[in-house]
């Protein structure tokens, strides 16, 4: 029995070993579980890639408002609404009275600025 198996494997490819061009869709031949936590790994990964981002982007617009001190009233309140929004997101800015208060100051620096966006 070895001598035949040396001899099959010591063979080669056979005519029937041909290589294709097609792809092969993997995740059709896994069960629903496999495909559920690949797509869930992708998914996490396309998150984390996201909020990598978003950290870099956030981190260059508070460089921005940084650099120099506000010109106007205007930007200044631009500076505390980003704050604000920051803050908002907190879990201490989560209670009903400050939430409110949050808003009425951003509908302030609106009203007072003069933007009625």
């Amino acid at each position: 029995m070895f001598r035949e198996v040396v001899r099959i494997w010591s063979a080669g490819p056979t005519v029937d070993d041909k290589m294709t061009d097609r792809t092969i869709d993997l995740d059709g031949h896994r069960g629903m579980a496999a495909q559920k936590a690949t797509v869930q790994r992708r998914m996490l990964a396309d998150v984390e890639a996201n909020e990598e981002s978003l950290r870099v982007q956030r981190r260059e617009l508070e460089d921005h408002l940084l650099v120099a001190p506000a010109a106007n009233w205007q930007e200044a309140a631009a500076k505390a609404r980003y704050l604000l929004t920051l803050f908002a997101g907190w879990p201490t800015a989560q209670d009903h009275r400050r939430r409110r208060l949050i808003a009425a100051v951003l509908d302030d620096f609106t009203r007072l600025s003069g933007d009625r966006a």
